[in-house]
């Protein structure tokens, strides 16, 4: 089999990238190791940058979304007993959207039936070779049949234990592991918050976000080999409670569907182009989930790879030659907002640090400034 762009990986990134390629008549085909129940199924991030809706709606992806999703103006962030609004819209003429993941990547995979572009799930020992020359992928089917696809550019959108990474020689790597992670626990009961709130406390950090106006999502800073069957329900409620508590707001409680713990780190790798290979999304960086910028730094990448890709198959190599370089650039700035956020609203250090933090939250929260600075990143950078 021969196509233009093998894509390895059919999350968001690659479902998205296909999708774009597509349009521009490039035609593509997609393997993915996952089932594509697993890969619907998946949660996880729920925020979209006011540029990543734009890109949704111009590429037609846009109907459920403007149905479903939920805009914000901004967020709030917390410290013990004073609550802060932070407005986006007021700041910066910009807002994001509550919509999760699950929901993007099943607006790609109609979009993708329809279309008829061609997948592989549940491909196994997926392979990348000669990407110097003459460029294959090489995967064993659902079937148990051996196969091999010819193209003229494979895309690894497949996340950090994919295989594109690892066909990429002698890169560069940043890595910084933080000291806590996340108790994420999904509920079926309405948000008690009109906009996802950020709290600093004593006892760690703790969240409160949402996926629909029936269903809530909830974060608690816990340790990073905390044992998830120590969390009953009623102590997750409990200090959910304590530590978003403010007077005069009461925080309702419902059955709890998902719990997990989720470990947090940001990385970066480059280059993200060798030879005729190109990375985007998690297999090229992971930030922590504090800033909202996975999804939407994965949907960066793939929307200015095809972009320099359209240009590179009409003969044109300038965009294409600049794609790690150009990404990147954005990949740092969205990976030092994450590692700012995640630094200023977790408890960690000793007491000299726990008023660090204290005084960098004052400053955000009454700072004209320093509100818009935050804005400015959280909103999203334009694409």
């Amino acid at each position: 089999m021969r196509t233009q762009v093998v894509i390895i990986g059919a999350g968001p990134a690659g479902l998205l990238l296909s999708h774009l390629l597509g349009l521009d008549g490039i035609d593509s085909v997609l393997l993915e190791r996952q089932t594509a129940e697993y890969v619907q199924a998946r949660i996880r991030a729920g925020i979209l940058e006011a540029g990543t809706v734009e890109l949704l709606r111009q590429v037609g992806l846009g109907d459920r979304l403007d149905v479903q999703g939920m805009e914000h103006r901004g967020i709030y962030l917390q410290s013990p007993g004073e609550r802060h609004h932070i407005d986006f819209t007021d700041l910066i003429g910009r807002s994001v959207t509550v919509y999760g993941q699950t929901e993007v990547t099943k607006d790609l995979m109609v979009a993708r039936e329809k279309a008829g572009r061609l997948a592989y799930y549940e491909a196994s020992d997926v392979a990348v070779h000669d990407v110097s020359e003459k460029p294959h992928v090489t995967f064993v089917d659902g079937d148990g049949t051996a196969r091999r696809i010819d193209a003229d550019v494979v895309v690894g959108c497949d996340g950090f234990h994919g295989p594109s990474r690892a066909s990429i020689p002698d890169p560069k790597v940043w890595e910084r592991t933080y000291p806590f992670a996340w108790l994420g626990v999904l509920a079926d009961v309405a948000p008690s918050t009109d906009e996802l709130i950020y709290a600093w406390h004593p006892d760690g950090f703790a969240m409160h976000s949402m996926r629909s106006p029936r269903v809530s999502r909830f974060y608690l800073q816990v340790a990073p080999d905390e044992d998830i069957e120590r969390w009953s329900d009623d102590r997750i409620w409990t200090a959910l409670s304590e530590r978003l508590g403010v007077d005069g707001w009461t925080l309702e409680t419902g059955t709890i569907t998902e719990k997990s713990v989720l470990p947090m780190r940001s990385f970066v790798t480059t280059p993200m182009r060798h030879g005729h290979l190109y990375l985007a999304g998690d297999a090229a960086h992971i930030v922590p989930p504090t800033g909202a910028k996975g999804l939407n730094l994965a949907v960066a990448d793939v929307a200015l790879l095809a972009r320099a890709l359209k240009a590179s198959f009409r003969g044109d190599d300038q965009l294409v030659d600049a794609y790690s370089e150009t990404a990147l650039r954005r990949v740092w700035r969205c990976t030092h907002f994450s590692w700012w956020m995640t630094s200023m609203l977790h408890r960690h250090g000793d007491d000299f640090d726990a008023q660090l933090q204290l005084s960098q939250l004052r400053r955000t929260v009454t700072s004209t400034a320093a509100k818009t600075e935050l804005a400015d990143n959280y909103a999203g950078l334009p694409l």
